[in-house]
């Protein structure tokens, strides 16, 4: 039971990031040798769609909206 608990916040606190991490700069380097293609375009968007797993963080005040 504890052993799942602490391999579902490994991955979510660390294998996740660096996933998302390396598909945006893995699209960034195809793009610049290759030019944008649906290849890059797909890197994208699934890691905006990884991304977007974590919740983003409450803010206590609007002042900056």
């Amino acid at each position: 039971m504890l052993l799942n608990v602490i391999r579902r916040f490994v991955i979510m606190a660390i294998a996740l990031p660096l996933a998302v991490a390396g598909a945006r700069k893995l699209s960034e380097v195809v793009e610049a040798r290759r030019g944008p293609n649906r290849a890059t375009r797909w890197l994208r968007q699934g890691a905006d769609t990884l991304q977007g797993f974590r919740p983003q963080k409450k803010r206590r005040f609007s002042f900056g909206r």
